[in-house]
Parts: structure tokens; C-alpha cells; sequence
């Protein structure tokens, strides 16, 4: 069904005045006019019928054998059907048994995109082409996210358009975002979606718990942030115009269908591009590489760079999550914050870079003089490549890791915690107010007790040139940045005890292992952790076995 498009302004007005946008069929063309339905351009010896039948799950390049053999070799495609895996909330209840929560997140990743191995996506796709998995099997994803829940989140959650969910439509060619002010009620929302606008959620790992879980264990997997994006799309529609992202992208097709359409990127420049492109016209962007319709329970991956657009059949809604990941995590990233501090460094060190510069270089550098034959251009240029190859000397790698470290650390979600997690850490902790008083506060930790990181990537040390901090995770909004970074500033006799712990998960040590120089260091640098980054084995064994909440885990 085909809908009548309405500005963002006549529907808001529509809609503000309690009058449901009217939806109407659009009369059909001469049979000899050539027509595009849901911005599929039919086939010549195409009919009426065939136009609006679904889409074949299965690639459609271009027609000459040339351009098919290109196409093959631009993405891939593999069928999941007939492979067993695990069901999602199975699958997670596993995950928290798994002791080293970088194993979890290579077994998370591993069933994402099952059947594809893990070594050979990261040879042969990652950044490079995309990849399409059809396993015929519409639960594959279920229990991940739903149209249930969304509805569920708009009824019981403070949704803000903008900030949690946007409005869209792309009719025409035309892309337009339809967000009043305010909170997104399920009233106003679901009448733009009758409208014919696809909504999109901005961040549904804030309410969606299972969302969170997947994307907290998946972080550690890819070093850098995983985030989300959920988009509704109406049977008939296209929300987005064709564009490229900043990300690499993987679409989980939770519900309904979704027509895609995948392009190479236009030129070498726009390979692995720093930002997201603009909107892009039909006429811009050539044939795509990739045609097909995902249906539920499939994976389409494509690397940042690679053009895309998605819309919806006739005949069936879409419900897709977009799960993203390496944006601004390049080596040109890891540059930007490592060549300023080597030439800090080296204008101190090294006095060839304190010299002045030639009195006259104005005269003959600059835009205006660059077409100018001086050989005094040419010896300038030189003593720029030197001091610049000399630069390197000077770089401190470690420090400019660091600084990028920092940046994921505050990137990142919080760990979900299971149960047992909880009891052992300060989450869990007894204390409580009863009888006129607080209960329970009193922490014993002795020497034997055992202890380690709540996550391995639940802390990092990290330097600055004079002072070395703690920068740990565990509490982090679950809402991109609300918080600022979360650290603890280390005295120099626990630094070497911090590094014993982080190097020591997956397993539990002893406070009296830690290599501080007294059992008072050894007891108060595990205090101070206690309600940020450790785990606490031997007092959750205690636990168990008195069945009762006197100690708990550190988590950081």
C-alpha cells in the first residue's frame, strides 16, 4: 500500500489537532509509463504482479557478466540454514558462566555471525566488503528487541524526540526528519507511523536491558564502541536517503523484510571515510553491488564507506537494529593525539626544532608562491622531511594509546552484571537501615581473601606525564556520555598492584600476593577497589555457604 507523502509540518498540524493523517492509494500509471515501486526499478518484461511480489532472499546484481563477476567479488553471501545455534536469552544465561568476559564476547560475536567464522570475517570482510548471511530461521535474533517492546518503552519511558527517537520519511528523493518538541508519546508516535514515517531509536541499549547486555559484552570484543540504532519502517516506505556511515555496521533483521541496496564507494577517498556522507541522489551513486531483501533472522555486514539505502516491501513491516562499531578508532585517530605531544616533546629535547625559522620564508613559501621555481623552496621542504622523520624518535606511542583509551573507557557501557556477580560485589553488599541504624557496613577484607576484575576491560591505568589514574567503567550511564569519565588518581605504591591485578584476569589472586610493600598497602588498595573494579571470591564462597549477604564483590 502505497501512502500519500505529507510535509513534516502538515502532519505535526495533523496530528496536533487530533486529526489522523489521511492515508491514500495513488491511482495507477499508464501500463507503457516506466515506474519505480518502493524505489525498485522494475524490469521491462516486469508486470503489475511481479512488481509487487516479495523479493527473492537472494542477491540481484547487474545483468552483464562483467559487472555480476565484479558484484561477487565486491561482497558474499552465505546460507545459514541447517546450522544449530543457541537461542539469544540461552545463549546469554551461558555467557554468564564463561569466566573470562573476553571469551564471552568472541562467543557473543561468533554467534552473530554464525555460520562465518570469526578468523575468516575479520580476513577477508572487516573494512574491506560486505558480507550477507541467510539462515532461514525468523527466531534467530528474537528476544533481542521487538515492535512489542518498543511499544512497551514509549508507554512506560521518558522517550524525547531527538535525543531517543527520530521521525523520517524519504519520499521523492526528498529526506525529511518530522520531530516535534518534547516527549515521543505512543499517540503521536504511532499515528506518524501510520503516516507512512519510519522511527528510529537513538539508543535503545537505555531501555532495553537485553540490548545493553549484548552491546556491554560485545565492546570488549572490538576495542571500541558498540552502539545501537532500531528502526521501524511502515510496509510500502523508505525512511533514509542512500548515504554512507562513519561505523561498520552489521543490520540484525529482527522482524518483517527490508529490500537493501549496497554500493562501493564512489572514489578512494570515500574508502573508510572519517565522518558520514550527506544525502545522496539516485544519480550519484551508480548500480549497487548487493540487491537483496533481508528477512528476519538474517545479517547484512558492510564496512563505513560503503553506500547504502533499505526500504520496505508492500506486503510486510521492517524492524531492523543497526549494531555499530569503530568510529574515530583509525591510525590517523591514534595520530592525531600522538604527534602534538612528540612535538612537545621534541621542541624540548632536541634544539633543531627550537631553531627560528629563515627570516625570508614568507617570500617564498605560502599558496602565492607555490608555483614559484626558488631552490630556496626545495631546501625548505627538505628540512621539513627531516625534522618530520626525526619526530618519530620522539613519539610516546604508549601515551597517545592511553589518551585513546580514555576516550572508549568514557564511551563505554557498564557491565550487566548476573546474579552471582552482583552478590559478589559491592551491588550486593548487605548494608541496609533496620532497627534505627545502618546494618552491615563493615567490610573485612584479610589476606587470603581472593579478588580480581569484575571485567577485562572493566579498568585501565592510564598516564598523563605526571600522574597515573585508574579509569574503570562500572559507572557509566547507560545513555552515551551523561557522565563524565570516572577515575581514581594512584598513589605510586599501587601502581604495581593495580598491574598485577589487570594482568592477572581472568584469575582470582590474594590480597597478600599484591605487590605492595606492607599488608596495610596491600588491605587499603583492595578497600578502595571494592566498590569499583573486584571481585571478591572467597567472601562469595562464604556467602554461599552461611546463605547470607555479609560481603560482596568489587566492580569497577
Amino acid at each position: 500500500m502505497e501512502r500519500k507523502h505529507m510535509s513534516a509540518l502538515s502532519i505535526y498540524q495533523s496530528l496536533s489537532g487530533g486529526i489522523k493523517p489521511q492515508v491514500q492509494a495513488k491511482s495507477p500509471p499508464a501500463k507503457k509509463i516506466k515506474r519505480k515501486e518502493n524505489g525498485i526499478q522494475p524490469n521491462k518484461k516486469s508486470n503489475k504482479k511481479k512488481r509487487t511480489r516479495p523479493l527473492k532472499s537472494s542477491m540481484r546484481l547487474s545483468s552483464s557478466e562483467k559487472e555480476k563477476s565484479k558484484a561477487e567479488k565486491d561482497c558474499e553471501t552465505h546460507n545459514g540454514e541447517g546450522f544449530e545455534s543457541p537461542a539469544l536469552d540461552a545463549l546469554l544465561t551461558d555467557l554468564a558462566k564463561v569466566n573470562n568476559s573476553r571469551a564471552r564476547a568472541n562467543r557473543l560475536f561468533q554467534w552473530l555471525i554464525h555460520p562465518v567464522q570469526d578468523k575468516s570475517f575479520f580476513r577477508d570482510n572487516w573494512e574491506k566488503k560486505p558480507i550477507l548471511i541467510q539462515r532461514q530461521n525468523p527466531d534467530y535474533y528474537k528476544g533481542l528487541f521487538s515492535t512489542a517492546e518498543f511499544d512497551h518503552i514509549l508507554r512506560n519511558d521518558d522517550v524525547q524526540y531527538g535525543v531517543n527517537l527520530d521521525v523520517t520519511s524519504y519520499t521523492n528523493g526528498k529526506r525529511e526528519t518530522h520531530n516535534p518538541p518534547g516527549r515521543a508519546l505512543p499517540y503521536t508516535v504511532w499515528n506518524f507511523y501510520e503516516s507512512g514515517c519510519s522511527l528510529r531509536m537513538l539508543n535503545p541499549q537505555a531501555f532495553s536491558s537485553t540490548v545493553w547486555q549484548v552491546l556491554s559484552i560485545l565492546q570488549e570484543k572490538f576495542g571500541s564502541m558498540a552502539g545501537a540504532n532500531v528502526y521501524l519502517t511502515p510496509a510500502g516506505t523508505q525512511g533514509f536517503a542512500p548515504h554512507y556511515d562513519d561505523i561498520e555496521a552489521f543490520i540484525l533483521q529482527l522482524e518483517g523484510k527490508k529490500h537493501w541496496r549496497v554500493y562501493n564507494p564512489r572514489s578512494k577517498d570515500e574508502v573508510l571515510p572519517l565522518v558520514s556522507s550527506p544525502n545522496f541522489s539516485q544519480n550519484e551513486i551508480g548500480q549497487p553491488i548487493l540487491d537483496v531483501v533481508l528477512e528476519a533472522g538474517d545479517l547484512l555486514y558492510f564496512p563505513r564507506g560503503f553506500i547504502h539505502q533499505g526500504d520496505c516491501l508492500p506486503d510486510a513491516h521492517s524492524l531492523h537494529i543497526t549494531v555499530s562499531s569503530f568510529q574515530r578508532n583509525s591510525w590517523g585517530d591514534l595520530l592525531l593525539k600522538l604527534m602534538p605531544a612528540a612535538l612537545e616533546i621534541a621542541m624540548e629535547e632536541d634544539v633543531e626544532f627550537r631553531k627560528g625559522l629563515p627570516c625570508d620564508y614568507l617570500q617564498f613559501m605560502g599558496v602565492q608562491n607555490s608555483e614559484k621555481e626558488d631552490p630556496r623552496r626545495d631546501k625548505f621542504i627538505a628540512r621539513v622531511e627531516d625534522l618530520m622523520e626525526k619526530l618519530v624518535r620522539f613519539a610516546p606511542v604508549d601515551a597517545a594509546v592511553d589518551q585513546k583509551a580514555r576516550v572508549f573507557l568514557h564511551d563505554c557501557l557498564p557491565p550487566v552484571l548476573s546474579a552471582e556477580e552482583k552478590a559478589r560485589s559491592v551491588y550486593g553488599a548487605p548494608a541496609r537501615w533496620g532497627d534505627g541504624e545502618a546494618l552491615d557496613v563493615t567490610v573485612q577484607l584479610k589476606g587470603q581473601t581472593q579478588i580480581r576484575l569484575v571485567r577485562a576491560g572493566a579498568a585501565r591505568l592510564c598516564g598523563d606525564g605526571e600522574t597515573v589514574s585508574l579509569f574503570y567503567i562500572t559507572e557509566n550511564s547507560r545513555v552515551y556520555h551523561k557522565v563524565e569519565p570516572k577515575s581514581i588518581e594512584m598513589k605510586a605504591e599501587h601502581i604495581d598492584a593495580m598491574e598485577f591485578l589487570i594482568h592477572s584476569y581472568p584469575k582470582f589472586v590474594s590480597v597478600a600476593s599484591l605487590p605492595c610493600e606492607t599488608t596495610e598497602a596491600k588491605v587499603l588498595h583492595a578497600f578502595v577497589l571494592y566498590v569499583r573494579t573486584l571481585s571478591l571470591n572467597d567472601l562469595f564462597k562464604l556467602l554461599l555457604r552461611m546463605n547470607e549477604s555479609r560481603f560482596a564483590d568489587v566492580s569497577g
